[in-house]
């Protein structure tokens, strides 16, 4: 089991996490709800950056299958992070946390443009970094953001929020004999192709020994339970 003594982690969110139960869109009741979480978070004092998807405005990999250019697609989905974060960032504020939005490409008019030094300097300031813009290329996800951002700001670990408790064999939306996996090596996430995670965030967390923890967000105070194993996860790590 990946030990809880977490003093800086990344907190990878999904853009559908924003949506509440609307179908589209950000939602300012879950945004408040997940602030909260977070500030809980500080409270104990972990240093926190935060990556978040664009899933609930724009999917460029979607749009991409439907004829639009992947790159140009891509673009949009990165700005569509910019706007999640933008979002939680005024969730955070509104209950006095100190918070950075870095964008992975300029938009000096609206946040700082991520340059690692600075924001690890942030985070030993107290406070909560989310990184923006993906990576800043096209045809990379979140999930491989997240985990370069995990690498290169020396995080202890990586937790990732999803609609469901952990990591499946297949998604148990759809299949109701879909099972659990607990634990799993990264090497053995990779050979059986599970989907919970892009292979290439978990070979970038693999190369820089960065465990992944995959909790559901739903639960009560999710973030804090999860970083003390208070709740269930499935951990990804060198078993």
């Amino acid at each position: 089991m990946v030990k809880s003594e977490n003093k800086r982690i990344l907190l990878k969110l999904s853009g559908e996490s924003l949506m509440g139960n609307e179908n589209y869109g950000i939602e300012l009741e879950v945004v408040d709800k997940i602030a909260n979480d977070i500030k809980n978070l500080r409270e104990i004092n972990i240093q926190t950056c935060i990556v978040i998807g664009g899933g609930n405005i724009f999917r460029g990999l979607a749009a991409s299958a439907k004829g639009m250019e992947r790159a140009n697609a891509d673009y949009i989905g990165m700005l569509a992070t910019v706007m999640n974060s933008l979002g939680l960032q005024n969730g955070l504020e509104k209950l006095s946390l100190e918070t950075r939005v870095m964008s992975a490409f300029p938009i000096q008019s609206i946040c700082e443009t991520y340059i690692r030094r600075r924001a690890i300097r942030h985070m030993e300031k107290n406070r909560i970094v989310i990184c923006a813009a993906g990576t800043g290329n096209p045809y990379f996800s979140t999930d491989t953001a997240a985990a370069l951002r995990a690498a290169e700001l020396e995080c202890d670990c990586i937790f990732k929020a999803t609609q469901v408790e952990g990591i499946y064999n297949k998604d148990p939306k759809i299949y109701s004999d879909a099972k659990e996996v607990k634990e799993i090596s990264y090497d053995d996430y990779l050979a059986s192709n599970l989907q919970i995670m892009d292979s290439s965030a978990v070979a970038i967390a693999r190369e820089n020994n960065i465990p992944i923890k995959v909790f559901s967000i739903k639960e009560k105070n999710a973030f804090v339970r999860a970083v003390n194993n208070e709740i269930k996860t499935s951990e990804i790590y060198n078993v």
